[in-house]
C-alpha cells in the first residue's frame, strides 16, 4: 500500500513539473514579457548528468573555475530591443573547480534548468537587397582574407558586389604604373569560389593602369554605376574590413530615404580630430551610401573630378566631387561606426546601442589581436538581431551578447548609468578651442568614466565562438590573478522549436544537450 501510494505521488509530481515546463516553454497565445521571463530561483540546484570531455575549447591551463548555461531562444514579433534587458534571477550557478583532464573531475554539480529569451526577429529571415551594390577596392589577397566576414552578412541577399582587385600595394618607385594587376586567372579562381558561397561578386581590374588609391576607391563610383540593374536605388562604398551587423537593420535605415532624390549617407569619425581634420564627409570605412540619383551626377562629373582633386584618399574625393557639383550634404548616421578610436573599444562593443557597421576589427583592441567579428557574430545565426545585445541579471551581471559578461562588485549595476558609454579607449587627439573636449561627444555621447578592471568591473570577455547544428556555443574567459585558477562561462544558445513540429519537452533535456556537443567536438577540437 506504501509502495502504492509512493508511485502514485512520484507519477502526480512528475506530470505537475511537465505541465509547468510546456506551459513556460510554449505560450504562444498572447505572448507577453512576463510570459517569457523566467521565475528561477537563486538557490535552486539541479544535478547534471553529463560529463564535461566535451565542453570546453582547447588552450586552456586546468583546473579552471567554471559555470554553464542553456538559452533557448523564442523570437516575438512585436518584441522590442531595449537598451538593456532586466532579468531579476542570476544566469548562472556557483562556480565549480573542475579539470577535464582528470577523469575523476568529469562531472558538474551544479546545473539551471534552460533559459527562455524572447527575440525581436526571427532568425534567418529572408532579405532582399538587389537594390544595392556594394564597391571595395582591395588587393586579391585582402579579399581572400575577408571571405570569413563577407560571408556573416552578405550571401544570398541578392546585392551585388563590385571589387576593384589589384595584385599588390609594393610597386617599386621608378614604375610608372600605380599597381601591379592581378593575374587573370586568380582573378576568376577567387570570383567563382565566391559565387559558389552564396556571394553576387565581380572582380575587375581597375579602370587606369596609372590609378593611385584614392583613384581607385573614386572610381567605383563609374564602375558600380555602370553595372547598375534596373532595380538599383543604392550603391555602397565600403572597405575590406567593413563589417555590417545586420542586413534587415541596414535596410530599414536606407527605406528612410528617397533614392530618387539626392542622398549622401555615411557618417563623420568619432574621432573630433578627424573630423576637423578632412570635413563634414562620410568616412569610408563605415559604409557610405549614394542614393541613385546623387550616382548619377558623380559618374557624369567623374573625369572632372578626377582631375581636379589632388587628395591621397578616396573618401574625400568623392566628398569634394559631391560638394563641387551638388548642393547635397552629408546625412550623419550614428549607427555607422568609422571606428578611428583606439585600444580597448569595449565601451563601443559594450554600450548597448543598435549598431550598423564596424570598422577597423582586424587589429587593435587591448591585446592588439583585435575583435574576430566573424567568430563573435556566430550568434546572430540563432537569435537574429541580437549581437552585442544586452541582459542584465540579477543585480551586478550583464551579458553583452558575443563579447563579454561583466559584474560589477562593490556598488554595483546601479550606481552606473547605462545609457552612457563607458569611455574605455585611449583619448582621441585634442583640437585647440574645442569645446568637444573629450573628442568624442558629437559620436559617441554621452560617455562615463572607465572602471577600473578587476576593482570595479570584472570582465569575461569572449574566447571562443562555434556552431553545431543548431546550437551555438560560446565561451567567455576572465585570466586569473596571483594564485587564483582562471575562469570560463559557457552559454549554450539553441532555437525553440518550431509551432509545426514541436517536440516533447524533453527535447531540451540534458541528454540531448550531451549528445548534440559530443557530435560538434570535432569542431571545436
Amino acid at each position: 500500500m506504501l509502495l502504492r501510494t509512493a508511485i502514485t505521488t512520484a507519477v502526480c509530481l512528475l506530470s505537475l513539473t511537465s505541465i509547468l515546463f510546456v506551459a513556460r516553454l510554449y505560450r504562444r497565445d498572447n505572448p507577453s514579457t512576463s510570459a517569457w521571463v523566467p521565475s528561477f530561483s537563486a538557490h535552486h540546484r539541479q544535478p547534471c548528468p553529463h560529463a564535461l570531455d566535451w565542453l570546453l575549447p582547447p588552450g586552456l591551463t586546468y583546473p579552471i573555475k567554471y559555470a554553464r548555461r542553456d538559452i533557448v531562444v523564442t523570437p516575438i514579433s512585436d518584441a522590442k530591443r531595449l537598451s538593456v534587458t532586466e532579468l531579476p534571477a542570476p544566469l548562472f550557478p556557483d562556480f565549480q573547480s573542475i579539470d577535464p583532464t582528470n577523469p575523476t573531475d568529469l562531472q558538474l554539480d551544479d546545473c539551471k534548468d534552460p533559459l527562455i529569451l524572447a527575440v525581436t526577429a526571427p532568425p534567418n529571415a529572408p532579405v532582399d537587397a538587389s537594390h544595392i551594390i556594394f564597391g571595395i577596392s582591395t588587393t586579391l589577397a585582402r579579399l581572400d582574407g575577408s571571405i570569413p566576414s563577407l560571408l556573416r552578412w552578405l550571401p544570398n541577399t541578392r546585392a551585388k558586389l563590385l571589387v576593384i582587385a589589384i595584385k599588390d600595394d609594393d610597386v617599386p618607385e621608378e614604375s610608372k604604373d600605380r599597381y601591379h594587376p592581378a593575374d587573370p586567372k586568380a582573378i576568376s579562381d577567387l570570383q567563382d569560389r565566391m559565387n559558389t558561397l552564396g556571394l553576387d561578386v565581380t572582380i575587375v581590374n581597375p579602370l587606369s593602369r596609372h590609378d593611385f588609391f584614392s583613384q581607385r576607391y573614386f572610381s567605383l563610383v563609374r564602375v558600380m554605376y555602370e553595372h547598375r540593374r534596373a532595380t538599383t536605388q543604392w550603391i555602397s562604398l565600403i572597405d575590406d574590413d567593413t563589417f555590417f551587423l545586420s542586413m534587415p537593420s541596414l535596410l530599414e535605415m536606407l527605406s528612410k530615404f528617397d533614392p530618387q532624390q539626392q542622398f549622401y549617407v555615411g557618417a563623420l569619425s568619432e574621432d573630433w580630430w578627424s573630423v576637423t581634420r578632412y570635413g563634414m564627409m562620410g568616412f569610408g570605412g563605415a559604409g557610405v551610401f549614394l542614393s541613385i540619383a546623387l550616382a548619377e551626377i558623380v559618374n557624369s562629373k567623374y573625369d572632372e573630378c578626377q582631375e581636379r582633386s589632388h587628395t591621397s584618399a578616396g573618401d574625400i574625393r568623392l566628398r569634394e566631387c559631391i560638394s563641387w557639383y551638388t548642393r547635397t550634404k552629408l546625412t550623419n548616421i550614428l549607427d555607422l561606426h568609422q571606428i578611428d578610436i583606439h585600444n580597448d573599444l569595449s565601451g563601443i562593443y559594450e554600450s548597448g546601442r543598435r549598431t550598423l557597421s564596424l570598422h577597423h576589427w582586424k587589429a587593435g583592441g587591448p591585446d592588439g589581436k583585435g575583435y574576430p567579428l566573424q567568430t563573435m557574430h556566430l550568434v546572430a545565426d540563432i537569435c537574429g538581431d541580437c549581437f552585442l545585445q544586452r541582459w542584465q541579471f540579477g543585480k551586478d551581471m550583464i551579458l553583452t551578447n558575443g563579447f563579454s559578461i561583466a559584474t560589477y562588485p562593490g556598488a554595483g549595476i546601479k550606481a552606473l548609468d547605462l545609457e552612457k558609454m563607458e569611455e574605455t579607449w585611449d583619448h582621441p587627439s585634442k583640437v585647440d578651442g574645442s569645446v568637444n573636449e573629450n573628442g568624442v561627444d558629437h559620436s559617441l555621447g554621452p560617455v562615463r568614466p572607465k572602471l577600473e578592471l578587476g576593482k570595479d568591473k570584472i570582465q569575461y570577455r569572449l574566447l571562443e565562438s562555434t556552431r553545431v547544428n543548431d546550437t551555438v556555443r560560446q565561451w567567455y574567459f576572465r585570466a586569473g590573478g596571483s594564485g587564483d585558477h582562471d575562469s570560463v562561462l559557457e552559454l549554450a544558445w539553441m532555437k525553440s522549436p518550431e509551432p509545426a513540429s514541436e517536440p516533447r519537452p524533453e527535447a531540451f533535456n540534458y541528454t540531448r544537450l550531451s549528445t548534440v556537443a559530443k557530435k560538434g567536438r570535432l569542431m571545436s577540437d
